[in-house]
């Protein structure tokens, strides 16, 4: 798809990659960052930067002129503390600014990035796809609810007004230049000795960069309307908190974690939030998602968008070399 793409969250985890795929590819790319960001790419890749905050859609204006597609990264993927009227500002607000942004430019394709959860769950031999309605409702987190709002706003977009949009939502990504860090942080904890147990529950890892590849690929291939979970592998917490501390070369955590005690600990976690007024390590709403086995298969988005299955191992690899080499560690 010739012509340039402008990209959401440019400087987040994701969008990073976003970025330098579609600099490989040969795509002219608009950045669009909060304001106050810098300029994060390197002066020869030659990338366009327009400054807006998402929750204010007046900076937005002109930020998708001239612009032949737009991937929308940008979330805000908090969950402590579990409600927040910033989340779904961000979240859903700043999905329907995009849109309009869309329908003024009239972008010939919107790809927009939402969240495996927004999917039910399955278990390791029957994981969960995109035809399985939403489950998270139960755990009382703004950030899954709000996006899940985000996602019916795009498809009621593409049935009402047939906007040209593919919508992909990617597992627990991990893998190098997560600078916050966001999910990769786990590595860090885990590197540094502070998980000394493992929840009852799992979820599904995937390579940061086979993330991207499939989001770019999503410009041109896909069908729209569709959704695609963006995933590789299904491993228990045991068995990817072993994985991971063999690649970093520390132990693993010993203790398995019941699910009552995660509850309780969450639960008391949230009684001291509420007291002093500052978020604590937990919620009663992470507990609960620790427990459960967040399991999916992204065979349809590896049969559509060509989705690459990098092993977990390189990925974890990957993150500590990143992370080594900028003095996270």
């Amino acid at each position: 798809m010739p012509g340039t793409v402008l990209v959401t969250g440019a400087h987040g985890f994701l969008g990073r990659h976003l970025v330098a795929e579609l600099h490989q590819r040969g795509h002219q790319v608009r950045a669009l960052l909060r304001p106050g960001s810098g300029r994060p790419f390197p002066a020869a890749w030659a990338v366009d930067y327009h400054e807006a905050d998402l929750t204010r859609p007046a900076t937005l204006a002109g930020a998708a002129d001239g612009c032949a597609a737009i991937i929308h990264a940008a979330a805000l993927a908090q969950v402590n503390p579990a409600r927040s009227p910033a989340v779904w500002a961000v979240n859903l607000g700043g999905t329907e600014a995009v849109l309009q942004l869309a329908r003024t430019a009239g972008v010939a394709r919107l790809v927009y990035v939402g969240t495996a959860n927004v999917f039910g769950f399955g278990s390791q031999a029957q994981p969960g796809d995109e035809t399985r309605p939403y489950a998270g409702q139960r755990y009382g987190l703004d950030y899954m609810d709000s996006k899940r709002a985000a996602t019916d706003l795009v498809l009621h977009a593409v049935a009402r007004e047939q906007l040209p949009a593919v919508l992909v939502h990617p597992t627990f990504m991990l893998g190098p230049q997560d600078a916050r860090p966001t999910s990769n942080a786990l590595l860090l904890e885990l590197y540094r000795g502070r998980l000394p147990g493992y929840p009852a529950g799992g979820k599904n890892y995937v390579h940061v960069r086979d993330v991207a590849t499939a989001t770019v690929n999503a410009l041109t291939q896909g069908r729209v309307g569709e959704s695609y979970i963006l995933g590789n592998e299904n491993l228990s917490y045991r068995d990817a908190f072993r994985l991971m501390a063999r690649v970093l070369d520390v132990p693993p955590p010993r203790w398995p974690l019941p699910a009552a005690l995660a509850r309780l600990y969450g639960e008391i976690c949230e009684v001291k939030a509420r007291l002093t007024g500052r978020p604590t390590q937990l919620n009663a709403a992470m507990a609960a998602v620790a427990n459960d086995g967040h399991y999916f298969s992204p065979a349809k988005a590896r049969a559509e968008l060509g989705l690459p299955q990098t092993s977990i191992e390189q990925a974890v690899a990957e993150a500590l070399v990143w992370f080594k080499t900028h003095h996270y560690v």
